[in-house]
This record gives C-alpha cells, structure tokens and sequence, in this order.
C-alpha cells in the first residue's frame, strides 16, 4: 500500500540568523556553497557524505565539507530538468559499498531516466551496470522523477515522471507516471503487481503519476509515503475540481501548488518535538513545509524559512539528528538545521 553542535569553529560562513518554528528556535547553517544545482546527498558510515550536481558532477564531502570529484558517472542529458538526480546506498553499503545513481540517459528516440548500480571506491564508481531504463525514451526535458528508496524488505522503489506526456501515466506498457519495484540488481520480483499481466511493464508498482519528486518509508509503520507534481486533467480546464471518481485521493494537497522535492520523516533527538514530523522542501514557494501527522491524517501544517534559502530541492534526516537541505539553484548550498 502505498500513502500519499556540533559547532564549527573553522565555520566559513557568516554566524546564522535565527528562526522560530511553533515548537523550536533553530538557525540554518550553510555548509557548502558554489553547488551547481545539487538534486540529492547521502550520508556514508563514516560521516563523508556525497552530494549529486545536475550537471553530472557526483561529489565526496569530507567530515570538514571538503569536496572532491567522483569519477565514473555515467553520460547524463543535462538539459532542462535532467541530469544527475539521486544517489542512494545499498541497504547493506558497510558491505558492499554499492551506491544507485539515477539519471537522463541519452539513447534512441530520446531520452529518459535510468538507474545505475555500481560500487563506490576512493575516488570513481566501479563496477558499473545500468539496471534499469524507462521505456521508450522520449523528447523533451521535463518530468524525470528520480527519486530512490529501500523498504525493509531490501526491494528498491524509483519513481518516474510522466516526460511531460500526461496520457502516458496511464498506459500498461510504458513505465512513465509510474513506479517502480525492484530487487537490489535490478530484476523483477516475482509479487509486483503486474507481473504475467499481458501489455504491462512488470517493473510497475504504482502508476497514474505526473512527477514523484519525493519518497519516504515511515519509520513506525514502513508504509511508502510519496509526494508529487500534480496532474491538472487531460483536455480539461485547471481547478474543476480535487477528485474524480475512480481516482485514488491524496492525503493531503497544496492549491496553489508549493512544487514539492525532497521528503524526509524527522526520527531524530535534536529536535524531539518535531519527532515523526514529515518534512517536504519546495521549490515554487522556496521554504520548508513541516507536516504533523496523526496516523495517516495531517493535522497541521507550518511553512518555514520562506524565501530565506530559496529552491528547496532535497530534505534529509541526518544520523547526528540535524535536517539537511539543498537548494536548487546556480549557487546551490547544501544546508543544515540545528537547535
């Protein structure tokens, strides 16, 4: 079922302003700046981080935030929306050491998001494999979707965009609008929901999308939560209405839209009264929503930090218990929250 101080005493920013939420004052650290509009960052066992760049620049943050090159990345269509989008860690990555990237590749008809599984060394991805491609390959440089997520199962969930085609989200036999479900090496288990159906593509979960841009497991219940980009009707007038029948309803939605990225359950302690909060970053409106959940209700929603960041396009819970945001720009930071 799927539901819609450490403090741096060599800091080379300016002391942070502070900020007030319903239930705690923080201030926003900048960490890392001069990023190149940065999609996606995962947190290594070790405190090293990698951040991707869209341009397809896949990046090693030490402990101190010093960044280095990783090389190997596969050719990446930088063009409009895409690029390079997520990484993510194996489930199993203190083992393995295997990282997925997913990404526009190039290829006949066009283009469209692919996934790559490949093992992280010192300094490039080894051992490199696309596992999966999105079919066909399109035009145009919109609506990629991305974003990676494990269950506790180890099956791997990626979402994909529509390429801007609406009425593709709701054909069988093509991938777009929909997602995806896979083993860690990209085969198809043998339960998705599809699989033995005639004309549909058995990698479908989930389909009818327009743009998932942000993915969640809950920590309590293990119940995938995804946000996206919204479908406004096919041939009809935009607002005629938040439900149709034989639609399946959101949980929660935004008129007008904040242009959701990035999600993240909050299971830290720096922050305990935010604990099991749902953090979505936004991109239209430049903020940070944070959502209070009873159950699988939303009870209350605060909008933080508008316009004081910009473009927020990724919202992740880090281990030390801080929340970590990137913003989408030029200039992108990689910033942090702290009490």
């Amino acid at each position: 079922m799927r539901v819609f101080l450490c403090l741096l005493l060599c800091f080379p920013f300016a002391a942070a302003a502070q900020y007030k939420s319903d239930e705690h004052t923080f201030r926003v650290a900048k960490l890392v700046d001069g990023l190149d509009h940065p999609w996606s960052l995962a947190f290594l066992p070790d405190g090293r981080m990698l951040v991707t760049e869209r341009a397809g620049r896949l990046n090693l943050l030490s402990s101190g935030f010093k960044r280095s090159n990783i090389e190997g990345v596969p050719r990446v269509a930088a063009s409009g929306q895409g690029g390079l989008l997520e990484v993510a860690l194996h489930p199993r990555f203190s083992e393995n050491r295997i990282i997925y990237l997913s990404y526009s590749g190039p290829g006949e008809g066009g283009v469209s998001t692919e996934l790559l599984r490949a093992k992280l060394g010192a300094t490039r991805v080894e051992e490199a494999q696309v596992i999966f491609r999105q079919e066909p390959k399109t035009t145009g440089g919109i609506h990629f979707g991305g974003r990676i997520v494990f269950d506790r199962a180890g099956f791997l969930y990626l979402t994909l965009g529509e390429r801007g085609q609406m009425q593709r989200a709701q054909v069988p036999g093509n991938h777009h609008g929909s997602m995806i479900r896979l083993h860690d090496d990209g085969r198809v288990p043998a339960d998705n929901p599809f699989v033995g159906k005639s004309d549909w593509k058995p990698e479908k979960f989930d389909f009818g999308h327009r743009n998932m841009q942000g993915a969640a497991f809950h920590p309590q219940t293990g119940m995938l939560w995804t946000h996206e980009h919204g479908h406004y009707g096919t041939g009809t007038k935009i607002g005629e209405g938040t439900h149709k029948a034989g639609m399946a309803q959101p949980l929660y939605y935004w008129v007008p839209s904040i242009a959701p990225s990035g999600m993240a359950f909050y299971t830290g302690d720096r922050f305990p009264k935010w604990k099991g909060n749902l953090f979505v970053g936004a991109l239209r409106d430049e903020m940070l929503v944070r959502l209070v959940l009873d159950g699988e209700k939303v009870v209350k929603e605060e909008r933080l930090l508008k316009g004081v960041l910009g473009r927020i396009r990724d919202v992740r819970n880090g281990p030390d218990g801080f929340i970590y945001l990137l913003t989408d720009e030029n200039n992108g930071v990689m910033a942090r929250l702290e009490p």
